[in-house]
């Protein structure tokens, strides 16, 4: 996949400035410290393909789409004054959008969609483009973004976020210009197109990690076998600007899903068109129509979980934990070590009674994992151990779990002899902690490999396989 050359600022969608001086130089100060989180987010825990923001949104992502959203509040959110009407007797005069090959939180891709907001356009097959997906892997070649149209029955194809914007603005505005800014060569022009051109970069920073990669659930591999695909493309309703709407078209990213793109920004006529879609739902963006399965849904988490239950091997885990644990589980790994056998009662006077506790405790493990294929050991209220229970869930593998209590905390732990004396088998008292065929690979981010390491690489699907055919033979 190429990437095409940098557009100018008096092309990027048209408009400059995007946002107040003022505003723009605080999300400025907001990016740089969203960028300097972003290593702790997305490093040490696991060495496997880069999917470690890959998961269902939550608040923090709220937030950052939110503030992604601000910084370019005056772009692809209202249908410009000088787009040609999709609905008049023009339209049979205008080329079809058959094609744009995208990545979500590529910058180029994202002022190529701002126009097409702003010109009230359908782009009938958004395809993901970014490196490990299936366009990028059957055209090594491919330049993104890259836009295809049909001209009265002549395909024609234009490369190159620059090129698309000129070819936009010519075949669907009414006198084939941008819309207007300051004028060029003032003052407020050189200010309003160097603000305009930061604020094209933040979006990108502020979402760092999402709609940029094809996730290890949505890959496909001849190890995890076939990706559930739709026969039918899907349909998107909404608009570049929404907040919302982004962290659909991300996941549609990470999970490689072809998908057709029906704007509806602000002043478009498509909204009525959309009412009538919803049917008596609420007819709020973003709005997602499966042909395949007949489902329709508005809300964004809804959406994405829809979308990763249906169209993915699994649901990836928090990526707010997962930065957590890279971070926190080194520090914290020698407290629990520490504190396992104390909590179990090996400082007593007597120790008689903490080995035989301890022996006794082993035994019970060694039982457990010996009668199921796998087991999950966990607290009632450790939100890495419900993950890594909801992630084997998602993933369709059955599985025992043993609960030691409510915490590690003192008065909230029930089995301490049990987390000592994993502690004694494995080397780690930090829960969860799976076992597949009797064998540890840790927990959830951590371990030899970790769940979800393990997971991705196919090595929990073949351990899981391995232990039912011993089971059976």
């Amino acid at each position: 996949m190429h990437r095409s050359p940098r557009v100018s600022s008096r092309l990027q969608s048209g408009r400059s400035p995007a946002a107040p001086a003022t505003l723009t130089l605080l999300l400025s100060l907001l990016f740089a410290t969203a960028a300097g989180f972003a290593p702790a987010v997305g490093g040490g825990a696991r060495t496997s393909a880069a999917t470690e923001l890959r998961s269902v949104p939550g608040p923090l992502d709220t937030l950052t789409s939110g503030l992604a959203s601000i910084v370019r509040i005056q772009n692809g959110v209202t249908v410009s004054t000088r787009a040609i009407g999709q609905y008049g007797p023009a339209r049979k005069f205008l080329p079809t959008v058959k094609r744009l090959y995208d990545v979500e939180n590529d910058r180029d891709c994202r002022l190529v969609r701002e126009r097409v907001t702003e010109l009230d356009l359908v782009v009938e097959r958004v395809i993901p483009a970014c490196d490990n997906s299936r366009a990028a892997s059957e055209d090594p070649d491919l330049v993104v973004p890259t836009l295809v149209a049909d001209e009265d029955g002549d395909e024609v194809t234009v490369e190159g976020a620059g090129d698309i914007l000129r070819y936009l603005n010519d075949k669907f505005t009414v006198d084939g210009e941008e819309d207007g800014g300051p004028a060029a060569g003032s003052e407020e022009d050189a200010v309003g197109e160097l603000l305009n051109t930061l604020s094209t970069y933040l979006p990108g920073y502020l979402r760092a990690g999402r709609g940029a990669a094809v996730t290890a659930a949505a890959v496909e591999s001849p190890v995890l076998g076939p990706v559930p695909r739709p026969d039918v493309p899907l349909v998107l309703y909404g608009y570049e600007g929404n907040q919302f709407c982004r962290l659909v078209r991300e996941v549609l990213t990470e999970l490689d899903l072809t998908y057709e793109l029906r704007c509806a920004g602000k002043g478009s006529k498509r909204r009525d068109e959309l009412a009538d879609v919803a049917a008596g739902q609420k007819a709020t963006q973003p709005f997602l129509v499966d042909p395949n399965t007949k489902v329709k849904m508005a809300e964004s988490k809804d959406i994405v979980e829809y979308l990763y239950e249906r169209y993915a091997r699994w649901t990836p885990p928090s990526a707010v934990l997962g930065g957590l644990s890279s971070v926190v589980t080194p520090l914290l790994r020698p407290v629990y070590g520490a504190l396992a056998p104390v909590q179990a009662g090996s400082t007593r006077d007597d120790t008689s009674g903490y080995d035989a506790e301890i022996s006794l405790a082993r035994a019970e493990i060694y039982e457990e994992i010996s009668r199921r294929t796998v087991v999950v050991y966990t607290y009632d209220l450790s939100p890495f151990c419900s993950e890594a229970t909801d992630l084997l869930r998602s993933a369709g593998i059955k599985f025992r779990e043993v609960s030691l209590g409510s915490e590690w905390l003192p008065g909230l732990l029930r089995e301490p002899a049990k987390r000592a004396a994993l502690l004694e088998i494995t080397g780690q008292s930090s829960l969860p902690h799976v076992f597949v065929g009797g064998e540890s690979i840790g927990g959830l981010y951590s371990g030899s490999p970790g769940l979800l390491e393990a997971m991705e690489s196919g090595r929990l699907q073949r351990m899981v396989e391995e232990a039912r055919e011993a089971v059976r033979s």
